[in-house]
């Protein structure tokens, strides 16, 4: 009996090292009839591999080439997350991808990623010693743990382990729109959400010290710590501020641009969505710090002479120069502790601001104005945060009505 010719395009299965060799044409994503090629120890194992890429080929273009995922995650990073996110999101990507992905599935080709690959990846991040993965410790000019042989066990926090799995997962979901790979093995891992860590935020006569305490020692930054407490302001849009915002004779103030460090560059750029442009009344307090903050900018002109620096700013340097985001959260932690109130971060201020406007009764459609919230959900799970000594005040006032319908 003749052997059955091979029909055109059906492929072939041949003898190779350590096994057997076959190969199927395919069309490629660019249009292309190429040869895609497998191998394994048996005969019938090439057989149901170029089964399955007829089968894909059935549904669809195949590729025949694959990235490795260092070579696709650098792709990805200036094809599609630079043109398309924030300049300081953008960095935090590329960050997550050096620092976490990169070092341990970096060398696998994309195509050949499991499921089993990314879930020891994900465990190892959660027990494995960051300052000696990433050497921390040996790029110090005097190492003190590590690199001493005295490991600190500097692990991942759940919340780092969450943000680097999601920035793998976002990566592949880009490579199936690619049509690159057939699933998303991220997605397939369960890395549960990381619970909230509860925050410390003022009370009203935390805030009310805090600003005492500015104000009474001449802090030049005392304006700038108004505006967080009493408008809600973020960081970047507070040192983002510009003078032609603000209108001192209308009593209000535009919230349309940010400060931000990104890649070791002062950045100023608009704010992330048009909800946070926003035209803010200034409250009498507001506008008494800002008239104030004027007079002692027109000092420090003077002092400075040819050496200062136009930015047109509302908070600066000494020099006119913009005032870097790490440096001012640094005053904020020392005027803290100057003051005898909690040390919190600057952003938590708009949580403080937030809690004093429960307090106050307002609306939450009026405190998602003032706090410039894209979705009434922030608002209001901020609103649902209420501080202790509301919610024991809540609670005695309903014990209080439970106890007289009793009577």
């Amino acid at each position: 009996m003749m052997a059955r010719k091979r029909l055109n395009g059906e492929g072939s299965i041949y003898p190779y090292e350590h096994g057997f060799r076959g190969y199927v044409w395919v069309t490629t994503p660019s249009g292309r009839r190429q040869r895609k090629y497998v191998s394994a120890k048996s005969r019938p194992e090439v057989v149901d591999k170029l089964q399955a890429i007829r089968s894909a080929a059935a549904r669809g273009p195949v590729n025949t080439k694959f990235p490795t995922l260092e070579s696709y995650l650098d792709g990805w990073l200036t094809e599609v997350v630079r043109p398309s996110l924030a300049p300081s999101t953008a960095s935090n990507y590329d960050l997550f991808c050096r620092r976490y992905i990169v070092q341990d599935l970096g060398k696998k080709r994309l195509d050949r990623l499991t499921v089993r690959d990314v879930q020891t990846w994900v465990n190892a991040l959660r027990t494995r010693c960051q300052c000696c993965a990433q050497a921390k410790d040996a790029a110090r000019e005097k190492p003190r743990c590590c690199e001493l042989g005295k490991c600190c066990g500097q692990v991942a926090a759940e919340w780092t382990v969450h943000q680097a799995w999601m920035v793998l997962r976002g990566a592949l979901t880009q490579a199936m729109r690619d049509e690159l790979v057939s699933r998303n093995v991220a997605a397939l891992v369960r890395v549960p959400v990381p619970r909230k860590k509860s925050r410390t935020v003022w009370s009203v006569d935390d805030a009310r010290k805090f600003l005492e305490s500015s104000r009474s020692a001449g802090d030049p930054l005392h304006a700038g710590y108004v505006l967080m407490l009493v408008l809600g302001l973020r960081r970047g849009e507070l040192l983002g501020l510009a003078w032609e915002d603000v209108d001192l004779d209308g009593r209000e103030a535009r919230i349309e641009w940010q400060l931000q460090r990104v890649d070791g560059q002062l950045i100023r750029r608009r704010t992330k969505t048009s909800a946070s442009d926003a035209a803010l009344p200034l409250p009498d307090i507001a506008l008494d710090a800002l008239k104030s903050h004027q007079t002692l900018e027109k000092v420090s002109r003077l002092r400075a002479g040819e050496a200062w620096h136009k930015s047109g700013l509302v908070l600066t340097t000494r020099f006119g120069l913009p005032l870097d985001p790490r440096n001012f959260h640094r005053k904020f932690k020392e005027r803290a502790e100057a003051a005898g109130v909690p040390v919190v971060s600057v952003h938590s201020t708009r949580r403080t601001c937030a809690s004093l406007l429960v307090e106050l009764g307002v609306h939450p459609r009026v405190a998602m104005t003032i706090l410039r919230h894209s979705q009434i959900a922030v608002t209001m799970d901020i609103y649902s945060q209420v501080t202790s000594q509301s919610t024991r005040d809540a609670l005695a006032q309903l014990g209080s009505r439970l106890a007289g319908g009793e009577q």
